[in-house]
């Protein structure tokens, strides 16, 4: 799974070699004949590349044989972007400047040692790739020029969103959970017998679906003051919960610099004697020294306070719930039928296509009762109406892989398969958020703009609007959620399974929030408060993102931390700042020596 686009990474390269641009830049260094060679390798890889990347599910070696191609595949293309920077270096010194720093930056000196550097470089890359070449043999791989079809087909409207109200065979579930918070004998909410119930089940089952059900209801609006959500994920932070639970109850964005003790006045300001509801999703923790410490913090509530919990774990369960947990079943086959049968085709119009609904029906049974995964095969079908590509998903071997308890779910794995090659490459980017992380449109078309992923046939398309019409296509297939709609941008977020796959991968070049690669990091995010200048990583030659996240009291740090990063980074192409107080970069910086990048903050 890691490397899932090797194929699509070479002929991303080999497209770039072939182009006017690179011909004329081959001709100009006098480099055309090390360029063909490059092809020339390149191409003897790509054409077994179909059956290795299908053949690596069972064999170990061959994904890390396309791991070391797909290194290779970005080598060449640092090598042409330095190419590109070098003639736009030039372009720029002729119209800018002097005709005598002209003459000497364009010396024959001075170009005779970009040439030997580059050859040397060539020389470095060609013998890197001619010995993944000669090991091809080892595997016995055959010349493949087909493969699964893309049923991904770009400009079709898109109508099979899902929105809470219409979660499908969960009816029993939310009486049973209003049911509890409408009770008021279980337990009086105040002091130190606030009720917790947990729901549990497994990842893409529904849970948090669930409690969006339960927490939209009508009767529980009413009957609660204070209706409160926190994401709390794997990082169970009481400092950082105490924030969210204030944000939400009071709106108020004005206290992340505070410390606890001020954060408890405020929280005990906004909650005190009012009757509240939290529902604190996907809970990881199991020290139950800090679930007892976050659980005293909210002992002030009003009569009839409830807490709901959503996890994974029935140890999480057990720490947590006051009253007997509550096991999430799986969807029914009839209702899992359903739910697909609405995603995958318009009102009615299943009745026309009887053969895809009998195919749909052993794509369902295969998916066991998870709802994302219905879901997400839904949404990825509702694009087609061929035979054969719904046959594609149903008869996938993918199916037949081993499933551990806590692995990437085969719908996942097949609709990711399933998708165009641009929007494979900006759906693995982001997994360099963490997990959790509310990103907004406007944002992520910047980054992915700056790293060079987005592609249009119409040259007058802006890029704006190719950026977002990526993140609808993306979120059309259930890979983004939808957290909130604005005027302006919108904000998404990933359910944690979906982020599981998109590190999936790219494991070997994204260093994320709680995430470590051994590769050769491409793109990275910084959490500046938790990582210290002496535990950086050592493979960041190859870094084109850098994203790190800091506040006022990190200042100092994150300035000498990003000085280090960018003079361990010749091929930076984006600097993102979040909730970051500079006001210009570090003087220590000196643009003129960095590659073409960008900065970003907020």
């Amino acid at each position: 799974m890691a490397e899932a686009f090797a194929a699509e990474v070479a002929a991303n390269v080999l497209a770039k070699l072939s182009s006017a641009a690179f011909q004329q830049i081959g001709c100009f260094w006098d480099v055309q004949d090390e360029f063909e060679k490059l092809r020339d390798v390149l191409m003897a890889i790509k054409a077994v590349l179909v059956d290795a990347e299908e053949q690596q599910n069972h064999n170990r070696e061959i994904t890390l044989w396309l791991q070391k191609f797909k290194d290779g595949c970005y080598r060449v293309e640092d090598l042409l972007d330095e190419f590109e920077i070098e003639a736009l270096r030039r372009q720029v010194m002729e119209r800018g400047s002097s005709r005598r720093k002209v003459s000497r930056f364009l010396s024959g000196s001075n170009s005779l040692t970009f040439r030997l550097r580059m050859g040397r470089k060539i020389k470095k890359v060609k013998d890197m790739l001619d010995e993944i070449e000669s090991n091809k043999s080892r595997f016995h791989l055959l010349e493949r020029h087909h493969r699964v079809r893309n049923i991904i087909h770009g400009q079709r409207e898109t109508y099979s969103f899902v929105k809470t109200s219409d979660v499908i065979g969960r009816d029993e579930d939310k009486e049973n959970m209003v049911a509890f918070l409408m009770n008021p004998t279980d337990g009086d909410g105040e002091g130190d017998d606030i009720p917790v119930l947990a729901i549990v089940g497994i990842g893409g089952i529904g849970k948090t679906a669930l409690a969006q059900l339960v927490f939209n209801d009508e009767r529980v609006k009413t009957h609660f003051w204070l209706r409160i959500w926190v994401c709390v994920a794997e990082d169970f932070d009481v400092k950082q919960l105490m924030i969210k639970i204030i944000k939400s109850a009071t709106g108020t964005t004005m206290c992340k610099d505070m410390n606890k003790e001020e954060l408890h006045k405020v929280l005990r300001d906004g909650l005190k004697a009012k009757r509240f509801l939290i529902v604190l999703d996907d809970v990881w923790n199991e020290d139950k020294r800090k679930w007892i410490e976050l659980k005293d913090l909210l002992t002030i509530g009003g009569q009839g306070c409830k807490i709901i919990c959503t996890t994974r774990s029935h140890k999480v369960a057990a720490i947590t719930s006051t009253v007997p947990q509550y096991d999430l079943e799986h969807l029914s086959y009839e209702n899992s039928l359903s739910l697909f049968l609405r995603l995958a085709f318009k009102e009615g119009e299943e009745v026309q296509h009887k053969n895809l609904v009998r195919i749909g029906e052993g794509i369902v049974r295969k998916c066991k009762g998870v709802a994302l995964a219905v879901k997400t095969l839904g949404s990825l079908l509702c694009s087609t109406r061929v035979e054969y590509d719904w046959e594609l998903v149903r008869d996938s071997e993918i199916w037949k892989l081993e499933q551990k308890e806590n692995d990437i779910l085969p719908a996942l794995k097949l609709s990711y398969d399933h998708l165009p090659w641009h929007l494979k490459q900006c759906f693995a980017f982001c997994s360099v958020f963490p997990k959790d992380f509310e990103f907004n449109s406007l944002q992520l078309t910047l980054l992915w703009m700056a790293n060079g992923f987005l592609q249009s046939s119409n040259e007058n398309e802006e890029p704006e609007d190719i950026g977002n019409r990526y993140i609808h296509e993306l979120w059309s297939r259930s890979f983004f959620q939808q957290v909130e709609e604005g005027v302006f941008y919108s904000t998404f977020k990933m359910h944690d399974l979906v982020h599981d796959l998109a590190l999936s991968v790219v494991q070997n070049e994204v260093n994320s929030f709680n995430h470590c690669s051994t590769g050769n990091v491409r793109h990275l995010w910084l959490d500046a408060s938790g990582q210290g200048a002496s535990t950086l990583p050592n493979n960041l030659d190859r870094l084109q993102s850098l994203i790190i996240s800091s506040h006022e009291e990190q200042k100092a740090s994150s300035e000498s931390l990003i000085a280090d990063y960018i003079s361990r980074s010749k091929h930076l192409r984006v600097l993102h700042l979040v909730d970051s107080s500079f006001e210009q970069l570090p003087n220590s910086i000196e643009l003129a020596n960095t590659s073409s990048w960008r900065m970003q903050g907020n």
